[in-house]
């Protein structure tokens, strides 16, 4: 029987895919897995038989990942289940900033007691004039899930669309439109655009990417789109831009005080994947990866370990090691084996960055003993046997 705990709460249709095999429990410490939204886990203490943590969303910068792969516990996410959401909201803000819409809503809520508001719209709505997307240069940096999504729709509405990602996988090429242009380098995105989106994840390599220099070589009345974190942009930066006319508007779905209420920007309070529908498919998607790790030692879009994945465990025995990836190791571990007479019928080994996963199907259960030498081979951090 395997435990799980909610620190935030959890779309039902995903915990219904949770067999009798599961309980959940109000006890973080029982927990062998843990669903997470939003909920803060930095400053948490981590029961020492926690196995998983499984983030319903794409970021996990509420997660202390370093900390989780020391201990042997697997963090996930689930990127693309809110691809389409926040895909709309990023079309919406588009339109949201290229036709002052919000002004013109504001301007009929603040005269609905005029009589004649009709014939008086007509003379008030040139104030509230806009551009149209269509012919417009769309930038897309990141060509993920949702980078794809954007770039795509974007084409089917006029847009020339312009993708920058030196990194895109084989699974987002395939599915982005031909028409797509690929941009050599960033530059040519600041260059080129007169509408910028970034769909890129936060690390110390984009952490404030969206700067000074960067809005410096952007073309005059460019219109800024961030529905992946507000740290990717240099915010003072930006309403400098904005106060300077180099910026139009600047379109943030991160709610904070330096953009909150401000002039030139339209701030929406985090409501990119906030739909039923990207939720269930959140919650279904960390469930089923939870499931399959917890069961099979399967591992599926993990944040901080390598994806391992072995199938169902038909031999007598599987286990798991995590690791330094470090050179030796899987001599030291096989030689244990060996020393014990057990065969190995199969084994995976995977790296990401420091740490390696290492997955072996046995001809007989491990032991105790056995256990114990494997865990105390300098550089492992844990060992668990999944059957």
């Amino acid at each position: 029987m395997f435990k799980y705990h909610c620190l935030n709460p959890i779309a039902a249709v995903g915990l219904d895919k949770f067999t009798e095999k599961y309980e959940k429990t109000e006890d973080i410490k029982e927990a062998d897995g843990i669903l997470v939204r939003s909920a803060a886990m930095h400053d948490m203490e981590l029961p020492e038989n926690l196995l998983a943590v499984a983030r319903a969303g794409a970021g996990v910068n509420n997660i202390p990942l370093d900390k989780c792969a020391e201990k042997g516990i697997v963090v996930f996410n689930t990127p693309g289940a809110n691809a389409n959401g926040v895909k709309e909201l990023v079309i919406a803000g588009m339109l949201l900033a290229c036709r002052d819409i919000v002004g013109g809503i504001n301007w009929v809520a603040a005269n609905k007691d005029d009589a004649d508001i009709a014939k008086t719209a007509e003379k008030a709505k040139k104030n509230f004039a806009g551009t149209e997307l269509q012919d417009k240069k769309l930038g897309v940096i990141g060509l993920g899930a949702i980078g794809v999504k954007v770039a795509n729709v974007a084409k089917h509405m006029g847009m020339e669309v312009y993708g920058y990602d030196p990194y895109v996988s084989v699974h987002a090429a395939w599915n982005l439109s031909r028409d797509v242009r690929h941009a050599m380098n960033v530059d040519e995105i600041y260059e080129q655009c007169d509408i910028i989106t970034i769909h890129v994840p936060l690390m110390d390599s984009t952490k404030g990417m969206i700067d000074k220099a960067a809005i410096g070589k952007m073309k005059d009345g460019v219109i800024l789109l961030n529905f992946a974190r507000d740290l990717l942009a240099d915010e003072a930066a930006v309403l400098e831009g904005i106060r300077a006319g180099k910026i139009r508007k600047y379109v943030s779905d991160f709610a904070n005080p330096t953009t909150a209420g401000q002039d030139g920007c339209i701030v929406i309070p985090h409501l990119g994947a906030s739909t039923e529908e990207s939720e269930d498919n959140c919650a279904k998607m960390a469930v089923e990866q939870m499931m399959n790790y917890l069961e099979n030692g399967n591992i599926i879009n993990s944040v901080n370990y390598p994806n391992c994945d072995m199938g169902i465990c038909a031999q007598a025995g599987r286990i798991a090691i995590f690791h330094k990836n470090i050179a030796n190791m899987i001599t030291k571990f096989t030689a244990c084996f060996g020393d014990q007479g057990i065969n190995i019928t199969d084994m995976m080994n995977k790296s990401k960055g420091e740490v390696a996963y290492t997955m072996l199907d046995l001809e007989s259960p491990a032991t105790a003993e056995m256990i114990g030498k494997l865990q105390s081979i300098d550089g492992v951090f844990r060992v668990r046997v999944v059957k």
